[in-house]
């Protein structure tokens, strides 16, 4: 049987009609630099299509010191709706800067963790992205302090490290400002409690409301403490009604909290918005499917994943943490929010709730 001659670069050349120093120039991206024509760029990558060429990429790595990788290390971060969320926005930024991502996942187990750490490490992958699946303060392994690596979802306030959160703070502060808004900021509860002491969405959501209701000089009413779901949401809610509150909203910390929430509410005889008001945290499908659906402060995952990798291959990148900007989605769960979407930021709806921006 015969074996098929690899396409060399010189085959490229001599189909496109230029030198080989040419054809090199073009797909290394240096075309601009080197003055190449767009028309002699075009025959170049139109013959790199025709022949089906690939660049040897053990022989470009002796030459540019790259291998063209980054390795992703994780714990849970593999699975689930919003964790790959957060690796496709990684994997296309990390394309359009012809790079591949390699995914070893750990479990949550420390020696896997340092193991994986290490064989990427042996690969010389260009540099390593450390992300968990829940947002949290966290202690880097010590192989990548001294390393080329970037935080993604968690934080390490010791290690001199870039990391990339969601902006809780200022999500927390949206929510209860689209209550105050609409005249909903009188008596509200948060729904949800952080169980992990090392994660940091649920207590930064929580201060952020307490924020800025308190410069409306409205303090936060209190707190119904559940776990992160929906059946302990509805358990905790309708025990609390059953107290005789007469809550005006509620801040819930995501959506399924909220899911339950509804259940609880309608199961008392309250509907949302006119008898209560509800906004939430995730933005995620759940919300769309809701009845009214929910207004919720979008986690803006695939973003996070881009800025992680963009970070990452930026040689002047700052050590300091970069936190991504979360964005509301509308929905029909505030009272009289009409007034507050009129200020021109709201997004068009389309489907299950979902937001165009």
């Amino acid at each position: 049987m015969s074996v098929q001659r690899r396409v060399r670069l010189a085959d490229v050349a001599a189909r496109a009609g230029v030198s080989r120093t040419t054809a090199s120039y073009v797909l290394n991206g240096t075309s601009a630099q080197m003055r190449i024509s767009a028309e002699t760029e075009q025959r170049v990558r139109s013959a790199v299509m025709e022949l089906g060429y690939r660049r040897n990429r053990s022989a470009l790595s002796l030459r540019t010191a790259t291998t063209q990788t980054i390795g992703v290390i994780s714990d849970f971060v593999a699975t689930g709706h919003f964790a790959s969320q957060m690796l496709r926005g990684a994997s296309a930024a990390a394309r359009a800067q012809d790079h591949l991502i390699v995914i070893g996942e750990t479990e949550g187990d420390p020696a896997v963790e340092i193991q994986m750490i290490e064989e990427m490490l042996d690969r010389q992958v260009d540099g390593i992205i450390y992300t968990t699946l829940v947002t949290a303060e966290v202690r880097v392994p010590a192989q990548l302090r001294e390393r080329r690596a970037v935080l993604l979802n968690c934080v390490d306030p010791v290690a001199d490290l870039p990391a990339v959160l969601p902006d809780e703070l200022a999500g927390g502060r949206s929510a209860a400002d689209v209550l105050l808004a609409a005249g909903a900021g009188e008596r509200v509860y948060v729904v949800g409690e952080e169980v992990n002491p090392h994660a940091i969405a649920g207590p930064q959501r929580v201060q952020g409301v307490e924020e800025a209701l308190a410069t409306a000089g409205t303090p936060l009413a209190g707190v119904v403490p559940c776990f992160w779901d929906v059946e302990p949401a509805y358990e905790a809610v309708t025990a609390w009604l059953a107290t005789d509150v007469t809550p005006t909203a509620l801040v819930c910390l995501n959506d399924r909290i909220a899911m339950g929430t509804y259940q609880a509410l309608a199961a008392h005889g309250l509907q949302v918005p006119s008898d209560v008001s509800i906004i939430s945290f995730d933005g995620s499908e759940l919300a769309g499917w809701l009845r009214p659906a929910l207004t919720s402060v979008r986690i803006p995952y695939a973003e996070l994943g881009a800025l992680a990798v963009q970070t990452l291959l930026d040689p002047t990148a700052p050590t300091t943490v970069l936190r991504s900007p979360m964005t509301l989605l509308h929905g029909g769960s505030v009272s009289s929010a009409r007034g507050y979407q009129s200020s021109g930021r709201q997004p068009t709806r389309t489907g299950a709730g979902r937001a165009l921006r």
